[in-house]
């Protein structure tokens, strides 16, 4: 184990929620430390989204002791806790399954086996990942030689990549995605291990492939991730549509060049049909500029995109149908004369189109629109964004209802049938918890 006196931020860096957490911990005896991401980015001079915490107090002991926590989770469980409209994971240090475990009926279920410091960094997937930081002491804590690896600006796997890529294969893309966000070279038999094992990666949920894609449309340099996830082999085993594309080398540049060129679509990088929509339709453009053997041209409406939104990228259906109808738009915001013809019921009719602000930022980016064209609809939806606001609220009015309705109607029958659980959009995250993708029968010309 290495351990320095002092990291090379600022105290001031730390959030001071976290920092009371970790404080009130100790303070009734618990070694507890900062861990993971967080003291990877102070130690990298970048201000940490998220402070997550590790402690040797067990789930209940924590809830007891923090107030405002929550414990979550079955297979992994961990601590919630919240303060102002920020949340802090509190988990006890783990270690990994003793042989012994498996044939004693009182072991915990899923990852819940509880150990040491030391035992929860080697059980950590990369290096510069495994650090601990003490706050209170202001002592950072290194049992896995991830400092050496920050100061040297590599990513290294702990322990046998080989191992470690199959027993979870989303570390081959966290991986990549990590190295780009933070300009890290990957160490060579990590890097060989991700080539070797890239299949792997099928037996990994839609769900977490999707949120890696998302986080990688999130970088500020996607279009090298993307080349090099083709480059290693593995983006054929997680979106084979584009794995097809760039397998043609006048389609490879005709994507890198219009990823960058729709990038200014992105205008809220949290919202996932932006991410979405960009992504679709730089491979969209794609198929339309590239050279082609097909009869007719390829539309958003081919089973190939149908196929690609839904079983390889994880789109929900609002998704799916957000991005459809914007495709879909763009003839109609070309035509500016046409709308103003129009009556205020059909105006509204196109303005409430859900599909009608994605569609508007890929007109612009495209260039299809002039610049007094742009500004119309701008103004246009400004002047009925009361009517749009009255009409959206109605809507949720109508969809409470519902819900309300569909509750009751399962507490008549004394069961939990009917219960729409009061998550945005669950049923969609629920219908890809087990999903892999369909294998490619058709691909992109």
């Amino acid at each position: 184990m290495e351990m320095t006196a002092k990291p090379r931020l600022h105290q001031d860096w730390i959030d001071p929620h976290a920092y009371g957490i970790v404080k009130a911990l100790q303070k009734s005896g618990y070694t507890t430390y900062l861990v993971g991401g967080c003291v990877r980015d102070l130690l990298l001079g970048i201000h940490p989204k998220d402070f997550d915490i590790a402690t040797m107090a067990v789930p209940q002991q924590v809830k007891r002791l923090i107030y405002m926590s929550y414990i979550i989770g079955k297979r992994f469980r961990l601590v919630l806790v919240k303060r102002d409209d920020q949340q802090f994971e509190v988990a006890t240090f783990r270690r990994e399954i003793r042989a012994e475990d498996l044939v004693d009926p009182t072991s915990p279920v899923g990852d819940n086996f509880f150990g040491t410091p030391e035992e929860d960094a080697r059980r950590r997937d990369f290096t510069i990942n495994g650090l601990f930081y003490d706050p209170v002491a202001d002592q950072l804590i290194d049992y896995v030689n991830g400092l050496p690896d920050i100061e040297a600006r590599i990513l290294r796997m702990i322990g046998d990549p080989n191992i470690r890529l199959c027993e979870d294969p989303i570390r081959i893309l966290r991986g990549l995605r990590l190295a780009h966000k933070l300009r890290f070279a990957i160490e060579p038999s990590l890097r060989e291990a991700m080539q070797k094992h890239a299949s792997e990666l099928l037996k990994s949920v839609l769900p977490r492939r999707r949120e890696e894609i998302l986080k990688i449309l999130r970088l500020p340099e996607p279009d090298l991730a993307f080349l090099e996830c083709f480059d290693l082999g593995i983006l054929k085993y997680v979106i084979p549509t584009l794995h097809d594309l760039l397998s043609r080398d006048t389609h490879r540049d005709l994507f890198l060049q219009n990823l960058n060129a729709f990038q200014s679509i992105v205008t809220d990088p949290a919202d996932t049909t932006q991410l979405f929509g960009w992504l679709i339709f730089s491979i969209l453009q794609t198929a339309h500029e590239g050279p082609s053997e097909r009869a007719t041209p390829i539309t958003i409406e081919d089973p190939i995109f149908q196929r690609l939104m839904r079983d390889e990228l994880g789109m929900y259906k609002f998704e799916q149908s957000v991005v459809t109808k914007a495709i879909q738009l763009l003839p109609t915001l070309e035509r500016t004369e046409d709308f103003k013809r129009r009556g205020e019921r059909r105006q509204l009719a196109l303005m409430k189109n859900e599909g009608f602000k994605l569609g508007l930022q890929l007109a612009v980016a495209e260039h299809r629109l002039t610049v007094e064209q742009a500004l119309f609809w701008r103004a246009a939806h400004q002047k009925l964004a009361g009517e749009l606001e009255k009409i959206a609220e109605e809507a949720k009015v109508k969809k409470r209802r519902r819900r309300r309705a569909r509750k009751s109607t399962a507490d008549l029958n004394g069961s939990g049938e009917g219960v729409t659980p009061d998550t945005d959009h669950a049923d969609e995250v629920a219908e890809f918890a087990e999903t892999t993708p369909d294998s490619q029968t058709e691909s992109l010309p």
